[in-house]
């Protein structure tokens, strides 16, 4: 039998050099973290920059970007948001970035902004907009992202003619995968999950590729994976916001409860818009009212589809665009939990994908 002193020992010393180690564990991961990032005190406006490192900006420094950032004037201005104004940084003929300025509140705080931060912080995927830095001040706040050349899906869809491209179905079909795939990536793969809330066409940006990139996270939640829902207020854009009545309606201005099932909604609220080039809230769905299930259920039902799709799209798969509005069917379901998944999004369009490269 063991000497229990020796046996004493044995565990003691075992319990030392599992602290140590991970003591020295949480030290390098720690270095590792900060070396990924500069950060610039400015002694004057008592601001910070913070820029994380990457290849874009290997070669620039935080003290750079802040003279930089701190030149921008309207003429800069490439765009406006809910509370916020983006305008564009020119560091060089081949660098560039899109800077979002969101100025504080009374209270001296920007929930949007640590929304955004919190949210985009690690995030790294092809189909969400990449964030570079970060600079924060008494007065305002900035995030540094990356520049969407293209501008928005919106402004692509329902901006001046002379300023847009036309969306052939093929690029339609594409910066739909894109979109699907950036928020099933929020919603399936981030730790803890992201619900957006706020997906829409404005928010969908376009890369040099005309990629999708799904961007401003300043209303975003949060939300561990064993959790089903999130408490928190009504948020949104009329039009894409699910609707909600009566014993329903009552519980979610009670609790505030938001789940993944709201961007799917929002989701198949965008896929209609991509479909018939109109915005949610023209005359014809403003018509119906909560009502635009019916009308999309109405429009297959009666085998119309072709008849409402843009009037921009020619020589479409019929067969494809039908499969599409079967998509849009189910997510705008008015049970959400009735509506797919976003992984099961993707998994449908990528079908429809083959089905049309098989045809043709």
């Amino acid at each position: 039998m063991a000497n229990p002193r020796i046996l004493a020992f044995y565990i003691t010393i075992c319990c030392v050099s599992f602290v140590i180690s991970k003591i020295v564990i949480s030290v390098l991961l720690y270095w590792r973290w900060s070396r990924k990032k500069q950060v610039f005190e400015d002694s004057t406006s008592g601001g910070k920059m913070v820029m994380f490192r990457s290849p874009v900006i290997q070669s620039l420094t935080s003290e750079v970007f802040l003279k930089k950032t701190m030149k921008l004037s309207n003429k800069d201005i490439i765009g406006f948001g809910g509370f916020a104004t983006v305008y564009k940084l020119v560091i060089d003929d081949s660098t560039a970035f899109a800077v979002k300025k969101l100025n504080r509140s009374s209270l001296g705080r920007d929930t949007g902004f640590e929304r955004e931060l919190e949210a985009m912080g690690d995030i790294k995927h092809r189909n969400i907009v990449t964030l570079h830095g970060y600079y924060t001040a008494p007065q305002f706040n900035l995030l540094i992202c990356e520049l969407m050349p293209n501008g928005s899906l919106d402004a692509h869809l329902h901006g001046k003619v002379s300023e847009r491209k036309i969306l052939h179905w093929p690029l339609r079909y594409k910066i739909a995968m894109g979109a699907a795939r950036g928020i099933a990536y929020l919603h399936h793969d981030c730790i803890p999950h992201i619900i957006h809330r706020d997906i829409k066409s404005s928010n969908i940006l376009l890369d040099k590729n005309m990629e999708a990139r799904v961007s401003d996270f300043g209303l975003a939640t949060l939300m561990k994976p064993d959790q089903t829902h999130v408490s928190t207020c009504v948020a949104g854009t009329f039009g894409y916001l699910a609707p909600v009545t009566g014993i329903l309606f009552a519980e979610y201005i009670d609790t505030g409860r938001a789940t993944e099932k709201g961007d799917v909604y929002s989701y198949g609220v965008l896929l209609l818009e991509i479909l018939t080039g109109k915005r949610p809230t023209d005359e014809t769905f403003i018509e119906h009212g909560s009502k635009l299930v019916n009308w999309v259920k109405a429009v297959v039902e009666e085998g119309r589809e072709v008849d409402v799709v843009d009037r921009e799209l020619v020589n479409v798969s019929i067969e494809e665009i039908k499969s599409v509005f079967g998509i849009v069917i189910k997510c705008l379901d008015q049970d959400p939990s009735k509506r797919p998944t976003m992984g099961e999004v993707v998994k449908n369009l990528e079908q429809g994908k083959l089905v049309l490269e098989v045809c043709t």
